[in-house]
């Protein structure tokens, strides 16, 4: 993505989007998996002076091949002209960095496209600026993580948007009922969700959702579009956009960066849908910076070798946990009553139980601090997704804000912990979950 070498000619600056070697998807038929083409895909060595890996492209502009070109590339940043970007203009609208990482993102959801953000609630935000008018109303899951409902609740509330929420186990009628209301309210900007829901763990049934706004916008031309944070589960344990969803939004830096030492986010989906929204970034300048697009690269090698092995690791803590004395319950995807509800969205939609659990310890805020304070190898920390297994107190940390009245309807106790499992080895994680109890 560099600048050609050719000591016959004058050096050029090829653009992320014109490569002279074509990306290879497929082999014999056979379309290559996402963990394969993460090495390669979007990136030429040839460009880059043979490096093995992209640069980091530290730079605030790019220089133009002729006026005529740069008139052209600024009419696909201006929305003049349809369609991708045809070259790199200023570091605020594109560069090689991001352009590559958002082309393997994209490969993970099987989407036509990907913007990245400077961190999660960038692109939450930037994707709802986008997408909703003053006066409207969003329809939500709940809970949400906490600074998510700030957003909906505070910030957009000046500007008269309203919200109407269900809870994230909601049946269809619950769901057709938050309709009902958002209706009678005004115009419906969006149906924003978290699944699992954050800090409990809670599903939602997103293809009941998509039915249900469907069902009440039957003009596909005014449909409100189903945004959901997939980040707890995303990519690899769930795909929203197979059962309804319209976009995906992320928090890359959870199981994405995956090494806690970056902070980004993301959106996935259909090129038409993300127009406005990257209109939007090109404006305000939430880009993902070069540096941090690079080292979400170096991540994406190895995202389904470090989800698969907290995954596995999750499953072994969690059964241990399960059955201890000092336990009240857990919120693990993989022990969900066969005949629930809960279930059976998890049979529709997921294909694993994740790293990430709510665990309700036997007392208060007392007894869960003492746990927390009594960890050796679990790291007492917000976040989630990294190679190191952390646990927090979600009521007395990431949803402090959130007002009393409201945690007890959500299920935010002084008692429940969050923990995420990461890559280390599972026997010593219990090892410490049983002195840190003991100590309780």
């Amino acid at each position: 993505m560099t600048r050609s070498h050719d000591p016959n000619g004058p050096a050029t600056i090829p653009t992320a989007r014109r490569r002279p070697k074509a990306d290879v998807l497929e082999l014999g038929g056979r379309k290559l998996k996402p963990a394969t083409l993460m090495m390669g895909h979007g990136f030429d060595p040839a460009l880059s002076e043979g490096a093995l890996k992209p640069p980091i492209f530290l730079t605030s502009t790019f220089v133009f091949e002729s006026a005529a070109a740069g008139k052209r590339f600024f009419e696909h940043i201006t929305g003049k002209r349809e369609g991708p970007a045809e070259g790199l203009v200023y570091s605020r609208f594109n560069g090689p960095d991001q352009e590559i990482l958002e082309d393997r993102l994209s490969l993970w959801e099987e989407v036509e496209d990907a913007l990245t953000f400077s961190s999660g609630m960038s692109a939450i935000a930037t994707t709802l600026l986008a997408l909703v008018q003053p006066g409207d109303v969003i329809i939500h899951s709940s809970p949400l993580y906490a600074a998510t409902e700030t957003l909906i609740g505070r910030i957009l509330g000046r500007f008269g948007v309203q919200w109407v929420d269900f809870p994230a186990g909601a049946s269809r009628q619950e769901i057709d009922a938050a309709f009902e209301r958002a209706k009678a309210l005004g115009r419906i900007g969006c149906v924003y969700l978290e699944s699992p829901a954050n800090p409990t763990n809670q599903l939602v049934d997103i293809a009941a959702v998509a039915d249900a706004r469907d069902a009440f916008h039957p003009d596909p031309a005014s449909r409100p579009p189903v945004i959901i944070d997939n980040t707890f589960l995303g990519p690899l344990w769930q795909k929203p956009l197979k059962h309804g969803a319209d976009l995906v939004v992320y928090s890359l830096t959870k199981y994405a960066g995956g090494h806690s030492d970056l902070v980004a986010g993301g959106v996935l989906g259909s090129r038409a849908m993300l127009a406005p929204v990257r209109s939007m970034r090109n404006t305000i300048g939430t880009i993902t910076d070069p540096h941090t697009a690079w080292m979400l690269l170096r991540s994406l090698e190895t995202l389904e070798l470090r989800m698969t092995r907290a995954g596995e690791s999750a499953a072994k803590v969690c059964t241990w946990l399960k059955d201890h004395p000092g336990v009240e319950r857990i919120g693990y995807l993989g022990f969900l009553d066969p005949e629930s509800r809960q279930a059976d969205i998890y049979r529709r939609h997921c294909t694993g139980a994740g790293s990430t659990f709510s665990l309700y310890l036997k007392g208060g805020e007392a007894e869960a601090f003492r746990f927390l304070d009594s960890l050796k190898i679990v790291k007492l920390a917000v976040s989630l997704g990294g190679t190191e297994t952390l646990a927090s107190h979600p009521a007395a940390m990431t949803h402090l804000s959130v007002p009393d009245e409201r945690k007890r309807q959500l299920d935010i106790s002084d008692n429940l912990v969050r923990i995420s499992i990461g890559v280390e080895d599972a026997d010593d994680l219990i090892a410490d979950f049983d002195q840190a109890l003991a100590a309780v």
